[in-house]
């Protein structure tokens, strides 16, 4: 009986796939949707490519998983991926439908799925990765995700044991992840751009997990990302498998290196944070038996996803969207200290809106007061406006941060807000968005665009 419901699930979501396409929808979502409904145990018989690299985590997964594909196309290998759909079972389903003919028989050799952390326990069981990355652990939504070690045991208690995790040395929560399981390490070796102290509000671990002794840290990149050791147990991080080192932003290279050999690579971003993304790819690829010529060779002709950074030159500004997503106090706060990081004089724009927002709806803001907008007091930063349903809630995080009145410009309107920047020429002009709001965000790029051309005149 439930090979019948699945085949009639099947032809369904397949229908449904065609009345998507004549339609003009993309339906990265409702087919799966539909196929589980009817088959609660549709992953359980769809088939499925010989190998499947997951990658799941907190922040980086999109990038990530977008690289993975980008390089083994670039390979010349076909992919079956979800990079345009969900991440949760039904977007999963809804790409292994198009992976299949109208008879079931599966097209592609390899699948590179994005993965949500808490879908694990309805996808794990029937997709069985051969690889699975896990780029970073951290607080996520508090009304979602709430404590990073929360998410961590989800993926402890449902990843196959069979799968080898690829795994962020230089982040003590992921490292913990299935201990049972077979293992590879990456990190980036010592920058001179390291501290010691956590200069950032949230700091998810700060005591040894075996003897609860305090951690003393040998380095740290931002939060508790870094090299930490145990003076009361021993305990420290595990030693790198595949290292990044000689990270150089002024060259815009780094070298790449293992047991068995490293190559130079070309930087396909100046943010720390895609220098992880770069070694992780490259270790999953080293997994997958490729040498480092190779992967730096067709690295090379890449790119980072669009949708996460993007900029370009209009009149006499550089236009920059960069995501920050919403409800996420650590991925806007690399936001904020990569561009205040960057040389030069600023605009920005505050819109990491959930659409969802209503102004009946008791949406917990406390993510805002874990987040460094402390990063955003800077000179530098000619002038801030906040926009949107949460555009109150923006000024009063940037008051308490310390940046001045006079710089904060507070309008809930988004297409008029942006009217109030002076486009000063040479400034760079950003553009802060949420992973809902992606498709507004394009839209309040344009009208950016056309004030910017307008002030150049």
């Amino acid at each position: 009986m439930s090979k019948l419901r699945f085949a009639f699930a099947f032809l369904a979501a397949k229908l449904s796939v065609a009345a998507l396409k004549i339609t003009g929808h993309m339906g990265t979502n409702l087919p799966g949707k539909l196929a589980l409904k009817l088959c609660p145990d549709f992953l359980r018989y769809i088939r499925k490519p010989e190998r499947i690299i997951a990658v799941t985590g907190t922040n980086g997964k999109t990038t990530v998983s977008n690289l993975l594909c980008d390089l083994l196309e670039r390979d010349g290998k076909p992919v079956l991926s979800n990079r345009y759909g969900s991440n949760i079972a039904s977007g999963i389903a809804t790409t292994l439908i198009g992976g299949c003919d109208l008879l079931g028989r599966e097209k592609y050799g390899i699948a590179v799925l994005e993965i949500d952390e808490r879908s694990a326990p309805r996808i794990f069981p029937w997709v069985r990765p051969e690889l699975a990355v896990v780029t970073n652990l951290f607080r996520d939504s508090i009304m979602r995700n709430a404590h990073p070690a929360y998410i961590a045991d989800i993926l402890t208690r449902n990843l196959p044991a069979e799968t080898r995790l690829v795994l962020n040395a230089d982040d003590l929560i992921s490292c913990g992840v299935a201990p049972e399981n077979p293992r590879v390490y990456f990190g980036i070796e010592r920058m001179d751009s390291d501290v010691t102290d956590c200069v950032n509000l949230v700091n998810d671990i700060r005591i040894c997990p075996q003897c609860h002794s305090e951690l003393r840290y040998e380095y740290r990149r931002y939060h508790h990302i870094g090299r930490a050791v145990c003076d009361g147990c021993g305990f420290a991080s595990p030693a790198y498998d595949v290292a990044g080192a000689d990270v150089d932003f002024g060259a815009m290279t780094m070298r790449i290196r293992d047991a068995e050999g490293e190559a130079e690579y070309r930087l396909l971003s100046d943010s720390i944070f895609n220098v992880y993304n770069m070694v992780s790819a490259a270790a999953v690829l080293r997994q997958l038996g490729y040498d480092h010529a190779r992967i730096a060779e067709i690295m090379d002709g890449c790119a980072i996803v669009a949708t996460r950074h993007n900029e370009e030159k209009v009149g006499d500004v550089t236009l920059i969207m960069q995501m920050a997503k919403e409800k996420n106090a650590l991925a806007c706060s690399r936001a904020f200290d990569y561009v205040a990081g960057r040389e030069g004089t600023k605009e920005l724009v505050l819109m990491m809106n959930c659409l969802g927002d209503v102004k009946h709806w008791s949406e917990n803001v406390s993510w805002l007061y874990d987040c460094d907008f402390e990063f955003l007091d800077r000179p530098d930063i000619r002038c801030i406006v906040a926009t949107g349903a949460r555009a109150l809630d923006y000024r009063l995080r940037l008051l308490l941060a310390g940046v001045p009145e006079e710089k904060i410009i507070c309008i809930e309107d988004e297409l008029e807000a942006v009217t109030y920047l002076p486009f000063t020429p040479g400034d760079q002009v950003y553009l802060f968005y949420g992973t809902d709001s992606l498709v507004f965000a394009q839209k309040v790029r344009a009208r950016l665009a056309e004030l910017a051309k307008e002030a150049a005149k």
